[in-house]
């Protein structure tokens, strides 16, 4: 008995998960800048290991079956967010029965993966600094289609573009920079390109990665449905230069893969938004709520809704 006890108060530490809320990535780059402060940008540094959980996260054991902290999961809100695990939880915990934002090691696929409570109404969202605010425009119309939102990426990066501390969508998505949830969400939506445009990435170094990207996600969900936003711009016309060219392309790409394809590259004129630019790229808080609403309306007439809200139309 005295060495069980001994034994315990080993394993013990081992079996807590770390639990973060907010978005998946980290810092904004200067090629694709950061929001104004009135978007309220989410806290995306992921801690260290050793480091303990940030405000408004805990640690959860994962044999005692008690709570911590559960993220919110508001429509259009960020339901976890993934970061390097603090630790494994033991063989055989049932996963329906952990708290949200729960880090669980995937037995089927080996994989650690997030526990979100409402996956079935969850839209995965893998974007640039355009969705990672909780205020952005591209959550804000995902929660107008009925959807809760959990974010994976960052500001700076891209298709091709990195950041310096996470890489591109594809290559964090592979090496782990950020995880994904558990479970089969109903839809995983892909954003971006401004970055990519920024940086000067090629058609051809863009085509490949994003074929990349949707190979991979669609191995993790078979089951989900798939779409893609493309890259706010003025429009070929006024100005949109390389944006509009990306978004261009995106819609090609989307296409051929037979993925539905939001695009967005003449927007900000089309709509008379550019008077709501904060630095050229970015929207003030009404930009991202007129654009909201403008996403949220062309998801619903392209039949992109969450079940619940489907059913309630």
């Amino acid at each position: 008995m005295h060495n069980a006890s001994a034994l315990f108060r080993i394993v013990a530490p081992m079996i807590a998960v770390g639990v973060l809320m907010g978005g998946c990535g980290q810092t904004q780059s200067q090629s694709d800048p950061a929001p104004s402060s009135n978007t309220a940008p989410v806290s995306n540094t992921a801690p260290a290991s050793n480091t303990p959980p940030a405000s408004g996260a805990s640690t959860v054991p994962a044999a005692s079956g008690k709570a911590g902290r559960v993220p919110a999961g508001a429509p259009g809100e960020p339901v976890a967010a993934g970061a390097a695990p603090m630790s494994r939880l033991l063989p055989g915990s049932d996963p329906e029965s952990m708290p949200a934002g729960t880090l669980y090691r995937n037995p089927v696929n080996g994989r650690d993966e997030v526990i979100v409570k409402d996956i079935r109404h969850t839209a995965v969202l893998i974007g640039d600094s355009q969705s990672e605010p909780v205020t952005g425009w591209t959550r804000q119309g995902l929660g107008r289609a009925g959807y809760g939102v959990f974010f994976c990426g960052l500001g700076g990066t891209g298709f091709v573009a990195a950041n310096g501390k996470t890489g591109n969508y594809i290559d964090a998505l592979q090496r782990g920079d950020w995880k994904l949830p558990y479970g089969a969400p109903p839809l995983v939506v892909i954003q971006g390109g401004g970055n990519d445009a920024a940086r000067g990435a090629t058609d051809a170094q863009i085509a490949a990665n994003a074929d990349r990207l949707v190979a991979a996600l669609r191995q993790r969900y078979p089951g989900s449905k798939m779409l893609m936003i493309g890259t706010l711009a003025r429009g070929a016309n006024y100005g949109g230069g390389r944006r509009t060219q990306v978004d261009t392309l995106l819609g090609t790409i989307a296409a051929r893969q037979e993925i539905p394809f939001v695009s967005v590259g003449d927007w900000l004129t089309k709509y008379d938004l550019t008077r709501l630019l904060v630095d050229g790229v970015h929207m003030n808080a009404e930009g991202n709520v007129a654009l909201g609403v403008l996403l949220g309306k062309r998801l619903q007439d392209m039949g992109i809704r969450a079940d619940d809200a489907a059913a309630a139309g």
